[in-house]
């Protein structure tokens, strides 16, 4: 822990002044350290170790280079709060940590291989690859190709052969509703990042959100379809209402003004044949290696690290660069034990819902 106390330290007092150097730091931290991040810890709050079986799994090439692949879609690189200070939190954390509660509520390989390979298609930067796509809302074209990818792996097809699997029966983790269902339910892909976002953002500390994990179980829903459901209202309204706080860090302006403007980036750096779509489809520090050999490119770079804050307007000044950017509203209303949702019993969490949903995303937006 002293060790993630000391980079905190040394990330704060450079973020403002050498935004450059800052996103270099990060990028080689999450590369090269996924595996020592503080998510190893946050882990064993989904399950106490690494069955040996899914052991070689993980390693294989095609899940090792999502080490290098952030959850935060690049909003990480920037000097936006709340990313100035977060820890290396990558695709590969995820990846395991969803694997590890399906694994956990399910024992069952194949639904566990689904969970873990669900993000082995995700590009460099991931969702802002959807902005640059035109896919703001649903957030869903980098999905394509997870079964593809698995087929084509002779790593993944000879570890699958002893278990009796296929790539088919691994591939589409949608068919397994404790993995993932339909929105706003709880599923493990959303706790997993919800808990790993939480603690991110300093929400919540590592053991309140054990805590809440604990309450957990596998329960039928009000349409008699199985989910992760709580046993205790109290701790459902409580994971709600900290999923809510995620929920809004999502669509903020700082959060989808840094996704556009790194989508255009890219956009840009395709056009001019600086990057190739197949780049995307490798690592975070190769593709930032390959932009920042430009004089150009590394200007822009340095300016998107250096984004700090973001302003809003309804009508926007002559200045360059307002932007009205929509995106996709992703909240999480719990099942809970003999109760039903948390929204149909908690008032406050009901409006909390009510609101987010009808909150506006068509201003001008113009970061700094």
């Amino acid at each position: 822990m002293l060790l993630f106390f000391l980079r905190s330290i040394f990330m704060e007092r450079i973020s403002r002044r050498y935004p450059y150097i800052l996103s270099s730091f990060r990028m080689v931290y999450c590369s090269q350290f996924s595996e020592k991040s503080v998510f190893m810890d946050i882990r064993t709050i989904y399950h106490a170790s690494v069955p040996d079986w899914l052991l070689p799994f993980l390693e294989v090439p095609e899940m090792r280079r999502l080490k290098d692949v952030g959850m935060n879609c690049g909003c990480e690189y920037t000097s936006l709060p709340p990313f100035r200070k977060i820890h290396s939190y990558s695709r590969w954390d995820h990846s395991v940590g969803t694997a590890l509660i399906v694994w956990h509520f399910t024992e069952d390989p194949q639904q566990t291989l689904s969970a873990l390979f669900h993000d082995i298609s995700t590009p460099a930067f991931a969702h802002s690859v959807d902005f640059l796509r035109g896919d703001h809302q649903t957030q869903e074209a980098t999905e394509s190709g997870t079964l593809e990818m698995i087929r084509s792996s002779s790593s993944i097809q000879a570890l699958l052969r002893p278990l009796g699997l296929t790539a088919e029966d691994v591939g589409d983790y949608h068919r397994f509703p404790i993995a993932d269902n339909v929105s706003p339910r709880l599923c493990a892909d959303r706790l997993e990042y919800s808990c790993g976002n939480i603690i991110q953002f300093d929400f919540a500390s590592a053991v309140e959100v054990r805590s809440l994990v604990e309450d957990l179980a596998v329960g039928k829903n009000e349409d008699g379809e199985d989910e992760l459901i709580f046993s205790s209202m109290d701790a459902a309204v409580s994971f709600a209402r900290l999923a809510m706080k995620c929920s809004h860090v999502y669509v903020s302006d700082g959060d989808r003004y840094a996704m556009q403007t790194l989508a255009d980036l890219l956009w840009d750096a395709l056009q001019d044949d600086l990057i190739s779509l197949e780049d995307l489809y490798t690592t975070e520090s190769r593709v930032i290696s390959t932009i920042t050999a430009s004089v150009r490119y590394r200007e822009r770079w340095e300016k998107f690290c250096s984004l700090s804050a973001v302003l809003c307007s309804d009508q926007p000044d002559k200045n360059e660069g307002w932007r009205i950017i929509p995106s996709k509203k992703r909240y999480i209303d719990p099942f809970v034990l003999h109760s039903g949702r948390v929204s149909s019993k908690d008032a406050d969490f009901a409006l909390q819902v009510r609101q987010f949903l009808e909150q506006s995303l068509d201003h001008w937006v113009r970061g700094i």
